[in-house]
Formats: C-alpha cells, structure tokens, sequence
C-alpha cells in the first residue's frame, strides 16, 4: 500500500489549492469584466446589448481553445511529467492575464484592441485547458488511498476560490474609486495584480514533487508515446461521458458567475456591488460543498455525488430565476446557496472520478480533454447563449429552460458513468 510522506503530501495540496485559485482568479477576472466593462471599453461602437454580446463572444472564444490546451499540456504531460506542465500553464495564464491589463482601448488603438483581447484570452483558454488535469493529477496522484476524493478537492476548490478572489478585488476596486475612475483605469487593476500571485504560485509549485505514479511510470520507461491517440483509441466512452457529465456543471456555473453579473445589473437594474456580494455568496457556497461532496465521495463513491448535484442543477433551473426576477437581496442569496450546492456536489468528486477513469499513461491526455471539452461544449458559449434568449424572448424562464436542457444532457451521462471509487484496501 502506498504511503506518502506527510509533510510532502501537505506541500501537495497547498501548491494544488493555491496554484488553482491563482490561475482560475486569472480566468474569472475576464469573466467579471467581460460582463461588467469590456462593452465599453473595447465594443464602444456597439449599443450596450450588441456590445454586451460581444463581449462574451470573447469569453466564449476562450473556451474553444481549452481542448487545444488540455490535448498539448495532456501531452507533454503525460510524456515529462505533470509537475513541468503545471508551472508552464501558470506562467502563460499569468502573461496573458497581465497583457489584458495593459491593454489599450478601442478609442485608442481601433479594431486593434478587440482583436488582440481575443488574442490573450486564447492564450487564457490554452492555459486552462491543461491547468486542471495538471493540479488535479498532483493532488490524486499523491493521495493516500481511499483518499483521493479528499486529496482531489484542493484542484477543485480553486475554482470557486479563484472566482471570490475575482469577485473580492473587483468588488474592492468599484468601491474605492469613482465610476469614472473604474472606467478610465480602475478596471485594469485585478489584471496587473495577477503578476503578485503568479510569482506566489510558482514559488509553491517548484517546491513540489513529481507524483508517485508519473515517477514509476519513467523508471519502468512505459509513458505512452503517443498518449492522446492511445486514450482515444482506447477508451472513447469514457471520454464522451466524461466530457458530458461536465456540460451542465460548467454551463450553470458560468450562468452564475458571468451572465448573473450581467443580467442583474443591466436588466434588473440592481447595483454592480449587492450583485458582486451574491456572487461571492454563491461561490463560498460552492466552495463549501464541493469539500463536503468530496469527502463523501469517498465513503459512498462517485455516482451517487454526482447524481444528487445533477439532479438538483436540473430541478433548480425555474425557481432559481424566479427568485433572482424579484430583486429581494434575501431571495437573490437564496437562489445562489441552492444552486452553488448543486454546482459543488457535481464537482466535488470530480478530480478522484476523471483521474480514475483512465490508466496512469494516458490519464493527464484523457482527464485534461474530457475536462475542456465539457467546458467549450456548456460553459463556452453559456453567457452567450443567456443573453441572447433574454433579449429576444423578454422572459429570464428562457433561460431556465436552457439550464434544464443541459442538466438533462449530463445526468445522462451520469447515469451511464461506471463507479470508479474503490476500497482502500485495494492496490493502486
């Protein structure tokens, strides 16, 4: 039976909580200024809706090049080892979330500036698609067994860490200067303050081992040459299941934490910061239950988690947005505790699941691909797609009715994942 040393396993699941929130904190900061700033600042000649949908086009971009990256970084990384990729994908999001800040405007540079926008958030996308099969083999690779639902947690509370974080600085920045001063510069600020946690994240990563796992795989010299045409070839269905039981839990979740900003500030009416506290609301919610759903996860195994946070993602869709259409700031917290608990038990487990879907030598290829592409085929286009069926139907049950149709695509899935977990007792 394996047994890491602890003082190694406790560096592991710092670098794999820090270093996630790092690179998803660069993520959704696009994210947060795609819905509240990047209309006018680089769409300034649309109206304020056609500039609100292209700037989430731009976001949704983002997304298509993630199974570019999670094939590249799947890769190398299953070729020379996780830990080199992780510091990679960490360096290129930090790059291009600084570039972002020091960004000019369309009154500046013209059509220069949207175009070289889409430009960094593709190289944002290409990092993200490796980041979290990276920091999510780290933590489960070295986990104890039995214990690779509690290990597998830190990559997964990055995200929601990485949103508060984003939802923190903007939420700072807004109060503390004017609406002038946020739209001249203000703006740019949680941008250039990325290059302070880069060097943060990539302190803590140098001083991590490489897994156990990738380390007998070199002494026995049995990586996979070819690794992203062996997964494919050999396990497919495991590949498009996995990559559909993500499409609600990414498409929901980028309802939330893009479109919700958005929707309420624009249509609602309610002010930018009541909106920027449910957000982080919300995402402490998540945060909370994605360790819950995890631990669990590993007393009951991987698909019942799943199935419950699915099934409540689908059953959420109409009163979550009849609670958000009445303003009550009561009501708005509500809506998001509820939903986030359903986004958090379908997340939870989500590194231990995709990690033990697939065999050692190709396990970063496939679990990096099945995660991008869940995330370009829900979240891609989701804030997009929510705006677009707003304005042209009147009603936010549009909506509603969009999040049912995907929740239905990956309980689906779910329902046809084979049970992963094993018992403790059972050899790596």
């Amino acid at each position: 039976m394996y047994e890491p040393d602890p003082r190694q396993l406790r560096r592991v699941a710092v670098a794999s909580a820090v270093g996630t929130t790092i690179e998803w904190y660069d993520y959704f900061i696009y994210s947060t200024a795609a819905a509240l700033i990047f209309a006018s600042q680089f769409f300034s000649t649309l109206s304020p809706a056609s500039g609100t949908l292209a700037s989430f086009a731009t976001l949704g971009v983002g997304f298509l090049a993630r199974p570019v990256g999670g094939i590249l970084w799947g890769h190398f990384g299953d070729r020379v080892g996780r830990k080199a990729m992780l510091i990679a994908s960490l360096l290129l999001m930090g790059l291009a979330t600084v570039g972002v800040g020091l960004l000019p405007t369309y009154s500046s540079i013209g059509v220069l500036a949207p175009v070289l926008l889409l430009v960094l958030r593709l190289l944002q996308g290409i990092s993200a698609g490796g980041e979290w099969g990276g920091a999510a083999l780290m933590a489960v690779e070295h986990a104890p067994d039995g214990r690779r639902g509690r290990y597998g947690l830190y990559s997964q509370v990055g995200v929601p860490a990485g949103l508060i974080l984003a939802q923190l600085v903007f939420f700072l920045v807004n109060t503390g200067l004017s609406e002038e001063q946020f739209k001249s510069w203000g703006w740019r600020l949680p941008f250039l303050f990325s290059i302070v946690l880069v060097v943060v994240g990539l302190f803590i990563r140098l001083r991590v081992q490489e897994t156990p796992v990738f380390r007998a795989l070199a002494d026995e010299q049995a990586q996979s040459r070819r690794p992203v045409l062996e997964v494919f070839r050999n396990r497919p269905r495991e590949l498009v299941i996995a990559s559909a039981s993500f499409i609600a839990n990414t498409a929901v979740g980028y309802i939330f934490l893009a479109y919700l900003l958005s929707y309420g500030t624009t249509v609602l009416k309610v002010s930018r910061n009541l909106m920027l506290m449910v957000v982080i609301v919300g995402s402490l919610t998540w945060l909370v239950s994605i360790v819950a759903a995890a631990i669990w996860s590993d007393r009951v195994g991987r698909k019942p988690v799943y199935l419950v946070g699915s099934v409540l993602l689908v059953v959420w869709a109409i009163p979550f947005f009849l609670l958000v259409d009445t303003k009550s700031p009561a009501l708005l917290i509500v809506a998001v505790v509820v939903l986030n608990v359903g986004l958090g038990a379908s997340y939870g487990p989500q590194s231990a699941l995709f990690a033990e879907l697939f065999e050692p030598r190709y396990r970063y290829s496939g679990a990096s691909f099945s995660y991008a592409a869940g995330a370009v085929l829900g979240g891609g286009f989701a804030p997009l797609i929510a705006t677009a069926l707003q304005s042209s139907t009147g009603t936010s049950l549009s909506v509603s009715v969009y999040m049912i149709v995907v929740g239905l695509i990956s309980l689906a899935a779910v329902v046809a994942l084979r049970e992963t977990h094993v018992p403790a007792t059972v050899s790596r």
